[in-house]
């Protein structure tokens, strides 16, 4: 087993503040954004939390791929995303569809600044 994890955490997101609250459109665009990455949508799930004291509630939105998946986490009070992109690299490297997907997330919210991580999965033997 072998595959690339990326993650990133996004603050003071500066996108029109309905990608972070209408699961719907989120959800539509991630779908759009794993194809035009070259990867493969097999299901998906979309999720809106109800409103908080703080504001309006968040979204989980999944994306199952044929090469793994795809989890955005928003938090509308905070202007905050949290990314979540993981390929299997066992029929092949999808390494660069994996990086140009997290890209297009990351430019979708346009952060003020984002940290973000690389993890190379499993035995490369």
């Amino acid at each position: 087993m072998q595959g690339l994890h990326l993650t990133a955490d996004l603050y003071k997101c500066r996108c029109d503040p309905a990608w972070l609250t209408d699961a719907a459109k989120l959800g539509d665009w991630c779908v759009q954004a794993v194809q035009a990455a070259g990867l493969q949508a097999v299901n998906q799930l979309f999720h809106t939390f109800p409103d908080t004291v703080h504001g309006p509630g968040g979204i989980t939105a999944t994306v199952l791929l044929a090469e793994s998946h795809v989890c955005v986490h928003t938090w509308p009070e905070q202007k905050a995303v949290t990314l979540d992109v993981y390929v299997c690299n066992f029929g092949g490297d999808h390494s660069t569809r994996a990086r140009g997907l997290m890209d297009a997330l990351v430019r979708r919210f346009n952060p003020e600044w984002t940290e973000q991580r690389s993890l190379d999965r499993g035995d490369t033997a």
